[in-house]
């Protein structure tokens, strides 16, 4: 769907894919085990796109170490002025990140419009599936002196801009800066924050929060943050960034959320995971899934899917591996219900010695099994394919935050109070999905 109004062109994407059954988080050359498809485990996919007139041009690109796919609209000036969508396959659905690097979409705009006018619109969707984003792809950029400003577009569009800071204790500070805009007829809007934080401690923080919608009744939000502090049972520094994402449409019964988080530590520890869902009117569906690296070789990897219609179809896969030294497990289970509760199941497990030896096993409620030992090598992630190193790389904004100066003889309160270290939900172990 899009609303068109200078600075006010949106697009939100509802698009289900199969619900897919794989093994591996991460590239590898692990095994992988197929099962027949049931034409129940394919959800419908759906895109609402309206043309208008005249579409500016718009680009989105996946995030540097993604291989997602790119969603390109252009104008070719030797062509009539129709709009081309490039559409990423369906194994990438929803494939394509916000990018904040000035769009096509943001120089058609400064071109239109005269200068001083205001914060142009950054109204944009997010997508899913796109985890989380660099620092660079937002271009974040804070002004350095307080502003108050608010002004009419010609075309009867409103702006307004503020920035300023906050101060507290233990040499707080947080530098802000906040922007958004109407349509004429206030049937869009948008909001846009940045942030930066930090204190007397070490700590610094990035952030953006993001807001808007259009006249179709779509809406949407999302954050970003990216912290550095210091861990306070290993006492290393450590950098952790995140992600919440969703939309909803203004039309019907359709729209999603995701979590997204990753945590580094200073000797390689490493924790990644997402939580999502997502529905389409009468279909809804769940993804959780989660990495841990202690930075010694122990990983632990896990994923569960699962997927239901309001008639009473439920169908899912989960699957957890474990690894040190070059040995561990496997194991996972495909399933799925009927409407008259009638449920099927197809159960496996893999133990890997370490000496070229593969201990599988299984069975179905169909009556297959099988138990057999055979000669395979083990194929397992040991280190993250991203990790301390690279997040430090692509942290240079959140690095460069430089604290309050301290006076003389003053310093950060220590707590040696006892505490209990909280992830909020963002566990490490795999849960039970609701099969």
């Amino acid at each position: 769907m899009v609303a068109s109004s200078r600075g006010f062109t949106t697009q939100l994407d509802l698009k289900l894919s199969t619900l897919s059954i794989s093994y591996g988080l991460a590239r590898s050359k692990k095994k992988r085990m197929c099962f027949p498809r049931d034409p129940l485990t394919l959800l419908s996919r759906i895109s609402c796109c309206c043309s208008d007139p005249v579409v500016p041009v718009r680009r989105a690109t996946g995030s540097c170490k993604s291989n997602e796919k790119v969603e390109d609209w252009r104008f070719d000036s030797k062509k009539s002025p129709l709009r081309v969508r490039v559409q990423a396959p369906s194994s990438m659905p929803f494939a394509s990140a916000q990018s904040r690097v000035p769009s096509k979409q943001e120089k058609f705009y400064s071109r239109c419009t005269p200068r001083n006018s205001g914060p142009q619109s950054r109204d944009t969707p997010p997508k899913r599936d796109t985890g989380i984003a660099n620092e660079k792809d937002w271009g974040i950029s804070l002004l350095n002196e307080s502003v108050n400003e608010s002004g009419t577009n010609e075309d009867g569009s409103t702006w307004y801009q503020e920035s300023g800071e906050d101060l507290g204790e233990n040499g707080y500070r947080c530098r802000w800066t906040r922007m958004g805009g109407k349509s004429h007829d206030g049937s869009s809007e948008w909001k846009e924050t940045w942030w930066e934080k930090s204190d007397w401690s070490g700590y610094k923080e990035l952030g953006v929060e993001k807001s808007g919608r259009n006249a179709e009744g779509d809406s949407w939000w999302e954050t970003w943050q990216e912290v550095l502090h210091q861990d306070e049972w290993s006492n290393l520094a450590r950098i952790e960034r995140s992600a919440q994402k969703q939309a909803k449409s203004g039309s019907e019964n359709a729209g999603w959320y995701e979590k997204w988080w990753e945590k580094y530590d200073a000797k390689g520890w490493t924790e990644k995971g997402a939580h999502k869902y997502g529905r389409l009117n009468e279909q809804s569906w769940w993804e959780k899934w989660g990495e841990h690296y202690d930075g010694s070789g122990s990983v632990l990897k896990w994923t569960d899917k699962w997927a239901e219609t309001e008639l009473g179809t439920k169908w899912g896969d989960k699957w957890e591996e474990r690894f040190f030294a070059g040995i561990g497990s496997r194991q996972g289970e495909t399933w799925h219900v009927s409407p008259s509760a009638e449920r099927w199941s197809r159960k496996w497990g893999e133990e890997h010695f370490g000496n070229g030896k593969v201990h599988k096993y299984g069975k179905s409620t169909t009556g297959e099994s099988w138990d057999i030992v055979v000669d395979e090598e083990t194929y397992y992630d040991s280190e993250p394919h991203y990790g301390w190193a690279d997040v430090v790389g692509d942290s240079s904004q959140l690095l460069s935050i430089q604290p309050r100066e301290r006076p003389p003889g003053v310093y950060p309160p220590l707590d040696f109070g006892a505490s209990v270290r909280q992830d909020d939900d963002q566990s490490d172990k795999p849960p039970t999905s609701k099969s």
